[in-house]
């Protein structure tokens, strides 16, 4: 599957890879996807990166590409960009870190474990994000969304 896009052609391998063919007609294989600002304006400025870990292409705005191109670029920001919405925070086994966390998200339930209050990032807009000790980023968009009840256990790790 290919398209144009300023004289280039993204598509994929058949290993799943995805490849650009740049205007000189080189193909790079293994491009990946870096979102400028994944978290405040995640529909701009995108870099797609090679093996080597150099910028072949930037992108302004991903909106402007062709839907062949946008989709390829979704499915591979999808894999990348696994955050969970963390939706009611049930129990913490502890008010100290580290915490084992029991939280419903938009995928399901899961828990995870909070290493130190630092792993939780304010964003604008009131919103937060929480990085488990496993790396998995879990978001809360809005804060004051919570119910009263995970509000409350929120507000002693802030």
């Amino acid at each position: 599957m290919g398209a144009k896009n300023l004289d280039c052609q993204l598509e994929r391998d058949g290993f799943g890879r995805l490849v650009l063919v740049d205007a000189e007609g080189v193909r790079h294989a293994g491009v990946v996807p870096v979102r400028a600002f994944p978290l405040s304006a995640p529909g701009d400025g995108l870099s797609l990166v090679g093996s080597d870990g150099r910028e072949l292409l930037w992108i302004d705005r991903v909106d402007d590409l062709p839907e062949e191109v946008r989709t390829l670029l979704a499915q591979e920001l999808a894999a990348r960009d696994f955050a969970p919405t963390l939706r009611k925070l049930h129990k913490v086994s502890s008010f100290g870190v580290p915490s084992t966390w029991q939280v419903s998200t938009d995928r399901g339930e899961t828990s995870f474990v909070l290493k130190a209050e630092e792993d939780i990032r304010r964003l604008e807009g009131g919103a937060l994000l929480i990085a488990s000790a496993h790396g998995v980023q879990f978001r809360i968009p809005d804060v004051t969304a919570l119910d009263r009840g995970s509000r409350k256990l929120l507000e002693r790790f802030l």
